[in-house]
């Protein structure tokens, strides 16, 4: 009876946001005008220097959005080589009802994430795949089980504030507002964020699956497909093959060689071992590219095949492409206004030695609205809330004043993290490879994780306030 009606309730919700939510990109303009809105009544900015500091910030994250994109047509162009198809059609044998592919979804979604949040496409293009070949899967809630196991990322090896704690000359020791440096010990291997892990691949899929959709009337992948389903895309190989010339010709053995592509391969092979010998697990963006990339040269094996794999990969990233500029214009305004700081002195004025990690918490989600990066929002509030945090320790030792800094900056990324649930800016990393070929969007899925929202914003916030760290 209870499963029933939680799953009612998850109905409602959907159906709310599918009537009411606009599309991402008319989410991040309504964003801009709030931010800058805000901003206009809440500092002493004119409207030129909101103007102004929304132009500079556009050009702030092409670099990050760039890494973006390159990291879903490296790994999609990956999911498209023979070796791969046939691994996946191996999981699919063992995996032949829906429940079966929500689990599993929503486990190695959680469990990627821990790795890099760029390993989600790798789940994505499973996910869409399984789609394909197992019947009465709700395809909209199967993307939101993806989704929602990609907030694990903030507790695992790439989360962005723990390792910039941890990072020499950090812009928060160059400022002076710390001395040392903060070890992971503090952040990633402590007694909270282990918890957080158990929330995010125990919990998470067990709430999920309350949570599946009774009616999935309509809503397999082959239904919401635009074009013909009877249309099947021919393989890499077969349409490598179709440009050969009818006679010998250098070009085609060139554009054929196996030799060439593997050669370059190994080389990059060398760096990446040579990379990780000298850095240990320390993964980042740039060498997850790098690996995607020479693992792709591998297993297509020749340059036209590659060529034609990453022609495919990139037909879904006009998302990204332009979108990605206006939420960093929004993180401009945040900047050049001081319109973060602002929420740090309104936190100084309440903050407690109970409830300061809950106001970090807090703070984290909201400021992820306006700019949906870790890094880039930590850079705005973090100074702020530890300098806070520091005042309120005045006294205790230094061991413990660390694991108060700890404790708060861990609170802004699980913020952070969770808020994405109701922020749709990180599905544009889901959405080439899920939503291709579709008319899905962001109020088709959003409403999956109203539910999850809640009770995960209880239970962490009850972490947070009472477990040692």
């Amino acid at each position: 009876m209870e499963s029933n009606m939680i799953s009612a309730l998850g109905k409602i919700f959907t159906d709310l946001f599918i009537r009411y939510m606009p599309s991402a990109y008319v989410f991040a303009l309504l964003l801009t005008l709030f931010t800058g809105f805000m901003a206009f009544i809440w500092t002493d900015a004119s409207f030129m220097n909101i103007i102004g500091g929304w132009y500079n910030g556009f050009w702030t994250l092409l670099a990050f959005g760039m890494q973006i994109i390159l990291v879903i047509i490296t790994a999609y162009s990956i999911a498209q080589s023979a070796p791969v198809e046939k691994g996946i059609n191996w999981i699919a044998g063992f995996i032949k009802t829906p429940g079966h592919v929500y689990l599993f979804v929503l486990i190695f979604s959680a469990l990627f994430s821990l790795i890099s949040f760029g390993m989600i496409v790798i789940v994505a293009i499973l996910a869409r795949e399984l789609a394909k070949k197992v019947k009465g899967l709700n395809y909209p809630f199967l993307i939101a089980c993806v989704y929602f196991g990609l907030g694990s990322w903030v507790a695992g090896a790439s989360s962005s504030i723990a390792l910039l704690l941890n990072t020499e000359n950090n812009f928060l020791i160059e400022a002076g507002i710390l001395s040392d440096l903060i070890p992971t010990s503090y952040t990633l291997g402590s007694a909270l964020n282990l918890a957080m892990i158990v929330l995010f691949i125990v919990v998470g899929p067990l709430l999920f699956l309350i949570l599946i959709p009774k009616n999935n009337k309509q809503k397999e992948l082959s239904d919401l497909l635009i074009l013909d389903n009877s249309e099947k895309e021919t393989s890499v190989k077969a349409e490598a093959e179709s440009y050969q010339l009818p006679f010998r010709a250098v070009s085609d053995i060139l554009n054929n060689s196996a030799y060439l592509q593997m050669t370059i391969a190994i080389f990059g092979f060398i760096y990446i071992g040579h990379y990780f010998y000298n850095n240990g697990f320390d993964l980042n963006f740039n060498i997850i590219i790098f690996m995607f990339l020479m693992i792709g040269l591998f297993l297509h094996k020749t340059p036209l095949r590659y060529s034609i794999s990453m022609k495919r990969s990139s037909s879904n990233i006009s998302g990204i492409l332009f979108q990605y500029p206006f939420y960093a214009g929004i993180m401009g305004i945040m900047f050049s206004t001081g319109l973060g700081d602002k929420i740090g002195e309104m936190q100084s004025s309440i903050a407690t030695m109970t409830n300061y990690p809950f106001l970090a918490y807090v703070s984290g989600g909201l400021v992820n609205f306006a700019i949906p990066s870790a890094g880039g929002e930590f850079a705005v509030i973090g100074p702020s809330i530890i300098t806070v945090v520091k005042e309120l320790g005045a006294g205790l030792s230094e061991s413990e004043v660390t694991s108060m800094i700890a404790r708060a900056s861990m609170s802004i990324a699980y913020g952070e993290s969770l808020s994405n649930a109701l922020q749709p800016f990180y599905l544009l990393i889901i959405f080439p490879v899920m939503a291709a070929g579709t008319k899905l969007q962001a109020r088709d899925i959003m409403g999956f994780f109203v539910i999850p929202f809640i009770l995960f914003f209880i239970i962490q916030s009850a972490l947070l306030v009472w477990m040692p760290l």
